[in-house]
Order: structure tokens, then sequence, then C-alpha cells
């Protein structure tokens, strides 16, 4: 079986939030969306995810019609269902509801069984200076490797 190389990240949210718990869930699509995904056209950067009647869903993301689609091509931008155990459900409805916390998608990826797959974190939003702060350790990392490797 060919190895799938579709993995499609919301690099936003790693510098905007910071992610205190990761979960891993399926997604409920249509015939012609999981095919565009296949070909990597989609975008998790408005994405975000709630509960409505004690499901998760993901609002926001944008996955691209699919060229060859006719009539039947889905929406780009409509909410989509995603599944979780449901432990895990209640676990999360519990923090977003408690403490404030929001739940960001990551990434999009396929399995090894060809199942498309988000990974979802629990996050906090950070504040302007923590983002500062986010930079200059960056900055800081990429010149103590810049001179490790001029030796």
């Amino acid at each position: 079986m060919a190895v799938n190389k579709i993995n499609i990240r919301n690099k936003r949210a790693y510098f905007d939030f910071e992610l205190l718990e990761k979960f891993v869930a399926g997604i409920q699509l249509a015939g012609t969306e999981i095919k565009s995904i296949r070909q990597g056209k989609a975008s998790l950067v408005d994405g975000y995810c709630y509960f409505f009647k004690n499901e998760l869903w993901v609002k926001g993301m944008n996955i691209a019609e699919y060229f060859y689609g006719t009539y039947n091509n889905h929406h780009p931008v409509r909410e989509r269902k995603l599944l979780l155990q449901r432990k895990e459900l209640y676990k999360l409805e519990r923090k977003t509801k408690e403490s404030g916390l929001t739940i960001i998608p990551l990434r999009v990826f396929i399995n090894d069984r060809g199942l498309a797959k988000m990974e979802i974190a629990l996050a906090k939003g950070k504040k302007q200076h923590d983002k500062r702060e986010t930079l200059k350790q960056k900055d800081a990392h990429r010149e103590m490797d810049r001179i490790k490797k001029s030796f």
C-alpha cells in the first residue's frame, strides 16, 4: 500500500495558543471532501471546535471543492462532526466550560488505514507578551544552531 504524505498543519495555532492536551479525532466527511484532502487542498487557519448537543463540531475548516466533482460537490466551509470516544468528549466539554479553554484543530492527516483524522488540542490563548517571548526563544535557538554548525 502506498504511504500517504498528507499532513495539513495549522501553523498559526502554535503561535497564538498554549497547547495543554492533544487528542486525535475522526472526521465525518462527504465523498468529495476526502478526495480534496488527499490532494492536500484544506486549510485549518480559521478553524475552531465547539460542542452542540454533546457532539464536537469543527467550524471554519476550509476544504476546497473537488475539481472533478459535479453537482455532488460539497460546500467548502461547512461544519463537520468530529468523532471521539464518549469519555474524551465529556472530559473536553467539562474543561472548556469550567476554565475558559478552547479546542483548536492542529493538523489533518491520513492514517495507515486511509482514514482522515484530525489532531485537536485543548488550548489557552496567549497574550501579546507571551508571543514576543516565544519569538525570542525561537531566535535564540536558531542562533545557537548556527553557531554549532559553524564549528
